[in-house]
């Protein structure tokens, strides 16, 4: 056991010096990024190893013992790796990656990444795509197409999550060998505060009819469905509609007032920075989905009262970015 965790700490000290390595010698890249000659590596696998070994006990044996069937099954052999490692290079030669954006995420939850790569010739199979700490994406891409790659990249916490580096990779077609390349993004995703807290929404303003209240008065009226999205409250999904077979909607609602909630983090009291943060991101969530206008006040900033998806948005920023440097930290 200690042996072999010594083994794979070696290997990731290797891999990570391989790919700052890399990073200097290539540079930032920019999009579109082509997949050219000098940026490609390529080193046998465990498999293409233990080939490499049969093949010289091969070509020993056949040289002791002067057997010609031997020698000829070795040259066979190799030639066969040779055509092998010229191909799993040219699976990746000439790729191009045209697009590459991370969308935002509470935390808690992972960021979506979404590659677009073009191949201008033959068919290109298994083509890997990594990211540290993601699942990765295997695609084929037809001949003179196109192919959408996507990743997760997991968001433990609030601010930018910023993802250094992509690797693409392939053993195609016989596993005998590894070509890869390194692609160095300027790819930051926002991770929102997660959507939660118990306390009840603030109060409407004097003189309000408490429009928003659409589940007790009854003076709310449907104004739209839309599709789910996260951190939307399970009370405003349309539940009827999706045991019909439809896709997962949220009820969007008129008020009878246009008076406005007013989201102030000052009087969250008693809860440490995070908590108070999770909780306006509740609310504001919530008045979103009941159609509801609001107000966001932070210590550095006010939003106005507003409502749609432009102001969420604007909230949700402010509320991921607030008392974090100008960079923020990088959660790799």
């Amino acid at each position: 056991m200690a042996l072999r965790a010594l083994i794979a700490r070696g290997s990731t000290v290797l891999e990570t010096w391989a790919a700052g390595w890399a990073r200097r010698r290539q540079g930032e890249d920019r999009l579109p990024v082509d997949l050219q000659r000098r940026r490609l590596y390529i080193l046998p696998t465990r498999a293409g190893v233990a080939f490499a070994v049969l093949l010289l006990a091969m070509l020993l044996a056949g040289l002791n013992y002067a057997n010609s069937l031997a020698l000829l099954l070795s040259f066979v052999l190799g030639g066969f790796a040779i055509v092998g490692m010229n191909q799993c290079h040219r699976n990746l030669l000439g790729l191009r990656l045209n697009a590459a954006h991370a969308e935002p995420a509470f935390a808690g939850e992972t960021v979506r990444l979404a590659l677009m790569l073009d191949n201008p010739s033959d068919g290109r199979f298994d083509i890997t795509v990594e990211v540290p700490q993601a699942r990765t994406s295997v695609a084929t891409l037809p001949s003179t197409g196109t192919a959408q790659l996507e990743l997760r990249v997991p968001a433990p916490h609030r601010g930018r999550l910023r993802i250094t580096r992509l690797r693409l990779t392939s053993a195609f077609p016989f596993g005998l060998f590894r070509c890869w390349t390194w692609i160095h993004l300027p790819l930051t995703a926002l991770v929102y505060p997660r959507p939660i807290g118990a306390q009840p929404p603030p109060a409407a303003p004097a003189g309000c009819e408490s429009g928003s209240t659409h589940a007790g008065n009854g003076r709310d009226e449907l104004r739209d469905l839309r599709a789910f999205r996260d951190g939307d409250s399970p009370r405003q999904v349309a539940w009827k509609a999706y045991a019909r077979g439809q896709p997962l909607l949220v009820k969007e609602y008129d008020g009878g007032s246009s008076e406005a909630l007013r989201l102030d983090f000052d009087t969250l009291t008693g809860l440490d920075l995070e908590d108070r943060l999770s909780q306006l991101c509740r609310w504001a969530v919530d008045a979103e989905a009941r159609g509801q206008r609001y107000a966001l006040r932070l210590p550095d900033r006010e939003l106005p009262a507003d409502r749609g998806g432009a102001h969420l948005s604007r909230c949700l920023t402010a509320l991921a970015l607030y008392a974090l440097a100008p960079e923020g930290p990088d959660h790799a």
